[in-house]
């Protein structure tokens, strides 16, 4: 079976996002973290969840010091597009190192900011790897119903940390010259390459 990496985050997104697509995949975790900017409660609702997905590994990855240099470097209304596509390149990492083809994302058109038309096709074009969303055009509702029917919803329950740097006021429309512009302030492939090193690894 063909392998891929999928990001979780905890919420209630990704988790029905790797459910939808284990009939067709091997699946691996990674979840990207903001210790010590947060407690280990995240990690703790992701490790249940893997179990329960019954996950054979999954990575942690501490992401603070790539998020505090796009908060720094770049400018911030573009910072959804830019922590995801950092995000993605660090799974493509991972999926060289786990001879992965795919990834996998919980991404679904227009629910939050990062996720228009616009912002994904600035956050695709920036990826080499093929990405899976298999939630695309699902609403809300429809990913809860799904969650209660797998069991994750109490799991994926409770406040998301993920727009802990967000800006209150983040771009809807990118463009991808100038996503690359951002990008080319900073030196993402050290940053990464530095997190990675330090990522944890744990097997079910």
């Amino acid at each position: 079976m063909q392998k891929a990496i999928a990001l979780l985050s905890g919420g209630f997104d990704s988790p029905v996002a790797i459910h939808l697509m284990q009939p067709h995949l091997e699946i691996i975790p990674v979840h990207f973290h903001q210790l010590p900017l947060t407690d280990g409660s995240e990690i703790d609702k992701v490790k249940a969840l893997s179990r329960h997905l019954r996950m054979k590994k999954l990575y942690l990855v501490p992401f603070t010091p790539v998020l505090k240099a796009l908060v720094e470097k770049c400018n911030h209304k573009h910072y959804f597009i830019l922590s995801k596509i950092a995000m993605f390149r660090a799974a493509e990492s991972l999926a060289a190192a786990e001879k992965a083809e795919f990834l996998i994302s919980g991404e679904n058109l227009a629910q939050v900011s990062s996720q228009t038309l616009s912002n994904l096709t600035s956050i695709t074009k920036h990826v080499s790897k093929e990405i899976l969303r298999p939630l695309l055009t699902f609403d809300k509702q429809e990913i809860i119903d799904i969650a209660r029917e797998i069991q994750t919803y109490e799991l994926s329950k409770g406040p998301e940390i993920c727009s802990l740097l967000g800006p209150r006021r983040p771009s809807t429309k990118s463009d991808p010259e100038e996503i690359s512009r951002e990008l080319e302030k900073l030196d993402l492939n050290m940053l990464l390459k530095e997190s990675l090193e330090k990522a944890e690894v744990v097997e079910f």
